[in-house]
């Protein structure tokens, strides 16, 4: 099942050849991390500004990757991601700094490695390689990062006011985003299946 230090899977990325040797598949999974860890920093100023989340492309940034390159190197890419904005990189919405990790929308941070995780989960496991599969899939982590986000938010709120103003206003926009997601994949699928 596994080849070196990259998974083999039915993630997208998983579906090509291991490198032949254990440094070049280092190398290779550095690149995807540190890639994948721009992306999602790039994503996350692509926003419309609202309290207290902004509306941003992470959501689908993050599931793109973890359907992309599996649960292994997505859990990596995330986690790498929190600690680059603990040091004080600007790779969050508003910033960077031990402050985001601690403030009412933390939990949105910690919902986005549960659900590329889970959602590489899934990936690794065949689950996204057709278009209903796929759009299934994303929405499953959406609903990860809206219960991880808007339940630690509600701590701070109340439950009615996280779930009007980290939920709501999101729901639709999400959706869209998963459908795109799902699309990308399967255009991406029948390309490799073509050139096979």
């Amino acid at each position: 099942m596994t080849h070196g230090p990259l998974t083999r899977s039915s993630a997208l990325l998983g579906q090509f050849a291991s490198p032949a040797s254990p440094n070049a598949a280092l190398l290779r999974n550095t690149v995807i991390v540190l890639t994948g860890t721009l992306l999602i920093a790039l994503s996350a100023r692509v926003q419309v500004p609202m309290w207290p989340v902004p509306m941003t492309m992470q959501t689908f940034a993050v599931l793109l990757l973890a359907m992309s390159i599996g649960a292994r190197l997505a859990g990596v890419t995330l986690g790498v991601h929190l600690f680059q904005g603990a040091i004080g990189l600007p790779v969050f919405a508003t910033g960077g700094g031990l402050a985001y990790l601690s403030s009412p929308t933390a939990g949105f941070l910690i919902g986005f490695l549960a659900a590329a995780v889970s959602v590489g989960w899934l990936a690794d496991r065949g689950y996204a390689k057709t278009l209903p599969g796929a759009f299934v899939t994303a929405l499953a982590g959406c609903a990860i990062i809206y219960s991880m986000g808007a339940g630690y938010l509600a701590l701070h709120l109340g439950l009615f006011p996280a779930f009007q103003v980290a939920v709501l206003p999101f729901v639709l926009s999400d959706i869209l985003k998963s459908a795109s997601v799902a699309i990308l994949l399967a255009g991406a699928q029948g390309v490799l299946a073509r050139r096979r």
